[in-house]
């Protein structure tokens, strides 16, 4: 849901009109009355809010049956993963949409506050996910993964040290397991070392740590993230043969298309494969599972620029570097450089887009 109830209180408490889908904060224990309450409008379809807003706030990226209700002057303001998803790009630049896109908003530092909400919650998920696949019922080699006195704890690779892979690490930890978590970046690599006082194992990205440590994994937890671009192929098909048979891999980085050469996206309902006996969870949108708590956290984070947007329009987008960070499509051009490099289009840059605007 974009909006919990609070947040839409304060888009109406600085003057705008809210519309609402009925029956859509139902997933987070918010009924139509909540919204009304708080003065928000309560309409029928998502089709009259696409007609009559100025602006769409959303979580998941835009469906095929969408992009045509979008119009050029209209922002959208949502996750929307263009990099590994060329026909929605086509969508929504035929639209003409303003897409603003949380995943490549930045701050300060230079980090990811809006998705960092998501990753937080999705690095954690993906332990429990992974342990449940583990199970012998679900094709998994029958492993508890925090052991018990006597036995071996499994071993939990986790492929990117963010803030998904810090997050699983720590969920992982807490079960009891054996962890190791594999990055690139050695200062990042001390900073997690210095978090978990020795609790943790890390290690350089390099190929030969990587085959060596995901061989001899029960669990691999995919959590590479390269900002606003498809994430890169790091386990390959011919690793799988050997891998441990009814292990199990979490890739975490599906919604930019998978870390793992054999992953595609899978649903909440059927949530697993088998590709040559390595058991496989690529649930896009992993959040989704549990609505209460990423509504909330998401809503925390994504506010403040979604009231600067409906409070000054394109103007914020104009003024703030770190907002402007977020456009990725703006009246039928591409305004991401990391989206316009994997789907090989035209760039042209958002300070130009906006000019010419």
């Amino acid at each position: 849901m974009g909006l919990t109830p609070g947040a839409a209180r304060e888009y109406v408490a600085h003057g705008h009109q809210v519309l609402i889908e009925t029956g859509a904060g139902a997933g987070i224990g918010a009924d139509d009355a909540a919204y009304e309450a708080v003065g928000a409008k309560v309409v029928a379809t998502a089709a009259e809010i696409f007609a009559k807003a100025d602006m769409v706030v959303k979580v998941k990226e835009p469906q095929p049956s969408e992009w045509a209700q979008l119009r050029e002057g209209q922002i959208l303001y949502t996750y929307l993963h263009l990099a590994p998803d060329p026909e929605q790009t086509k969508g929504l630049l035929a639209s003409g949409v303003t897409g603003v896109a949380y995943e490549t908003v930045t701050d300060a530092a230079g980090a990811l506050p809006l998705l960092a909400p998501m990753s937080e919650v999705a690095g954690r998920l993906s332990i429990q996910a992974g342990a449940t696949a583990l199970q012998k019922a679900h094709g998994g080699r029958g492993v508890l993964l925090g052991g018990v006195p006597g036995v071996r704890p499994g071993k939990v690779v986790v492929i990117g040290g963010g803030v998904v892979g810090l997050h699983a690490a720590k969920m992982a930890v807490g079960l009891g397991a054996d962890v190791t978590v594999l990055d690139r970046s050695l200062p990042r690599l001390r900073q997690l070392d210095d978090i978990f006082h020795g609790s943790i194992h890390t290690l350089y990205s390099s190929i030969d740590n990587l085959e060596r440590e995901v061989f001899s994994a029960d669990l691999v937890i995919g959590a590479v993230l390269i900002p606003g671009a498809a994430a890169p192929k790091l386990v390959t098909k011919a690793m799988l043969s050997s891998m441990k048979p009814g292990s199990v891999i979490v890739d975490v980085a599906i919604d930019q298309g998978g870390c793992f050469e054999t992953s595609h996206a899978t649903t909440h309902s059927d949530p697993t494969y088998v590709v040559d006996g390595v058991v496989h969870y690529c649930v896009a949108n992993m959040p989704g599972a549990v609505p209460y708590t990423s509504t909330h956290a998401l809503n925390n984070a994504t506010l403040v620029h979604g009231l600067a947007l409906a409070d000054k329009g394109l103007k914020a987008v104009a003024e703030d570097p770190h907002l402007r960070n977020g456009l990725n499509v703006h009246r039928g051009k591409i305004t991401n450089k990391a989206v316009a490099e994997s789907l090989s289009l035209d760039l042209v840059s958002p300070v130009d887009a906006l000019k010419a605007a």
